[in-house]
């Protein structure tokens, strides 16, 4: 089943009332008794993540819902073209269209971790969202999605570590990367800036920082090994696909990276 978001339910009633914008008491009528059922429907298909708006604007959405729901089994039980009641003198159909204006399409699942230890917060969220976009791949059978964005979100939470790492003691990752390269543990010195590194000259550092454990590490490489199925030519030569296996090797590397890096 497609995931329903506050947009795509904005969108139809735009569509189906664009009085709503400009009148919003404009009375509606049963000959739209089933575009009215599928707003509510489908309202109610919206995870419960993406409903982030407070106490008053969530009362009035259900409200509206139930408006909507009344009118609709009045008007096929007992016949009659009666609008529904408004709501703070608002038609209902309007209601629901301001109220899922205020809604993001895209939010974490509240059993996504927090990160809290990632002090810049558009930086957090925006892993969180790939963390917790990779799960529900998983849950959709999604296997080469979710294997990315697990991936994705694994570079970035070692990139932000070894960052930390450098400025909390200058020098740090030049020596550990040095360190590596004498050890060819890594074939090549990377370039100088860590944004612009290899997924696993990240993880080796982190390993060489103890920012992460051997057990992680080892995780990691799998993952690396997965999400390199993204660059094109690459599955055809190897003969590998993303698949379940490949998608929960990779949340498990991400899951791991965050027990270590919590303070």
């Amino acid at each position: 089943m497609p995931r329903v978001v506050p947009s795509q339910v904005v969108l139809l009633i735009s569509q189906s009332f664009p009085g709503t914008q400009n009148t919003p008491d404009f009375p509606i009528y049963s000959a739209s008794a089933g575009v009215l059922s599928a707003i509510v429907r489908l309202t109610n298909e919206i995870p419960a993540e993406l409903l982030t708006v407070g106490a008053e604007d969530y009362s009035d959405l259900v409200c509206a819902l139930e408006g909507l729901t009344s009118a609709v089994d009045r008007w096929l039980q007992r016949g009659g073209d009666d609008p529904p009641a408004r709501i703070k003198a608002k038609s209902p159909v309007s209601i629901v269209r301001e109220v899922l204006t205020k809604c993001p399409d895209e939010s974490p699942s509240p059993t996504t971790a927090a990160l809290l230890f990632i002090s810049d917060a558009a930086l957090r969220e925006s892993i969180r969202l790939d963390i917790s976009a990779a799960n529900r791949d998983a849950e959709n059978g999604e296997w080469k999605g979710a294997t990315v964005l697990a991936g994705s979100a694994t570079e970035a939470l070692l990139l932000w570590a070894i960052e930390e790492a450098e400025r909390a003691a200058a020098g740090t990752v030049p020596a550990a990367v040095g360190a590596l390269v004498t050890a060819a543990i890594l074939a090549r010195r990377p370039k100088p800036n860590p944004d612009q590194w290899d997924f696993i000259e990240l993880i080796e550092v982190a390993r060489h920082l103890t920012l992460v454990t051997d057990d992680t590490a080892i995780q990691c490489r799998l993952c690396k090994n997965f999400r390199n199925l993204i660059h094109p030519g690459r599955a055809a030569r190897l003969g590998q696909v993303c698949d379940r296996g490949s998608a929960l090797s990779a949340l498990a590397a991400v899951e791991l990276v965050v027990r270590d890096l919590k303070p």
